[in-house]
């Protein structure tokens, strides 16, 4: 029986692996092979493996988030994002609130007044309609720039720290709504006055314990002269996790710490640095690849057919409105011309985060979260194929490559 594990564990693996190679090789989103991998694998695929343990799921997700997140933070270069600071930091947070705004009231509308169709829906509340678009509402980066190495693009001015920042920062504020307003929900008691507060003091924590808990690592690695230079990258995990649970005891958000802890880590001098960052750079590749997987065994393909002229609306909706309105009202204060904004709204890609968040009202309860799910996976497919396909083409067809122009 574990030979059998081992067996298809590893063929699932290097099958991702070279997905992924073909991916960059033909500037394809690599999200999309690895979950086709995934659904194919399934219950519904040549695989036959069921799987449908959206508990499961999350946990996965949530692993891999904070993993992915914090190897995110080591590679961030703050002389790169700090000219970008505010802009970034204004559209992961204000931005990701918007987005769900309008999203989820598009959704409420668009699902109430075709609710007597056969859409596999029987009608959303308006809380449902936000929550769908809290899930939706962080963009992608490993997708992003994937497509851009692919491509051979250098895009002009601070584009790519921007939407680095952007896409590496507004993953926590998406799980912050999307948890909170699974509470409301759930619970009778809650609000949108408790829904703020609980923002504030998420937010406060994550980024003070985040902070202070990246110093701290610093000088640890400093000083703590281990016997052998490969115990020092399983301090940092050890030390990064214990970041992430004590941030969450004290009522904080720990994907925001652990992001903020690695940023603070990446720009400061350590030991074995080198190796540090390389042993967590290969963690959250080999986290991205089995939460993509897991994620597509989660898919049913049949059950997506009925929410498509719904999910394709949605995209649209997200991809053409909301999207562009968020951006150029988040850029409205900065020096920032049309053609840039415009860019960076259609690199807005949807990616494996709303999927995992998806995955938050299954495992809740919440009435049609299944069809809650397949409307967002339906999206994420979508927002890739469209916008990522495209992508190079476009930044070229704005003359915003420094190496390929009109």
């Amino acid at each position: 029986m574990l030979s059998q594990l081992f067996i298809i564990a590893g063929t699932l693996l290097l099958a991702s692996i070279f997905a992924n190679k073909a991916a960059i090789k033909f500037g394809v989103p690599a999200l999309i092979l690895v979950l086709a991998i995934g659904i194919l694998a399934g219950s519904e695929g040549i695989g036959g493996i069921y799987f449908d343990d959206p508990v499961l799921t999350q946990m996965v997700g949530d692993v891999a988030l904070t993993l992915i997140l914090f190897a995110g933070g080591l590679e961030t270069d703050w002389r790169q994002i700090r000219p970008v600071i505010y802009q970034g930091l204004i559209l992961s947070t204000a931005g990701v609130a918007i987005t769900a705004v309008m999203v989820g009231l598009f959704a409420w509308f668009i699902l109430g007044s075709f609710s007597s169709f056969n859409i596999g829906f029987a009608g959303i509340n308006w809380q449902q309609g936000l929550l769908l678009g809290a899930v939706v509402s962080s963009t992608d980066a490993a997708a992003v720039f994937s497509i851009l190495r692919a491509s051979n693009l250098q895009l002009k001015g601070n584009l790519q720290p921007l939407l680095e920042l952007e896409s590496g920062s507004n993953d926590p504020m998406a799980v912050l709504l999307t948890t909170e307003l699974i509470k409301i929900l759930t619970t009778s008691n809650a609000s949108f006055t408790s829904l703020a507060v609980s923002l504030i003091q998420q937010l406060t924590v994550g980024m003070i314990i985040g902070y202070g808990g990246g110093r701290g690592i610093v000088w640890v690695l400093n000083n703590i002269r281990l016997t052998t230079q490969g115990l020092y990258p399983v301090a940092t995990l050890a030390l990064m996790l214990l970041i992430s649970g004590v941030t969450t005891v004290f009522g904080g958000n720990g994907f925001l710490a652990v992001y903020i802890a690695g940023v603070v880590i990446g720009n400061l001098e350590f030991i074995c640095r080198e190796n540090i960052i390389s042993f967590h750079d290969g963690l959250s590749w080999l986290m991205q690849i089995i939460m993509f997987l897991v994620l597509g065994l989660l898919v049913f393909p049949s059950q997506l057919l009925s929410i498509s002229l719904i999910g394709l609306a949605i995209a649209l909706f997200l991809i053409f409105i909301a999207r562009p309105i968020t951006v150029f009202l988040c850029l409205l204060p900065f020096n920032i011309n049309s053609r840039e904004k415009i860019f960076i709204a259609w690199g807005g890609l949807r990616g494996a985060v709303p999927i995992i968040l998806a995955t938050f009202p299954l495992a809740a309860g919440i009435a049609d979260a299944t069809q809650l799910f397949n409307v967002v996976f339906f999206v994420v497919l979508i927002s890739v194929l469209a916008q990522g396909l495209s992508l190079a083409h476009v930044a070229r067809l704005l003359q915003l490559s420094r190496t390929d122009t009109l």
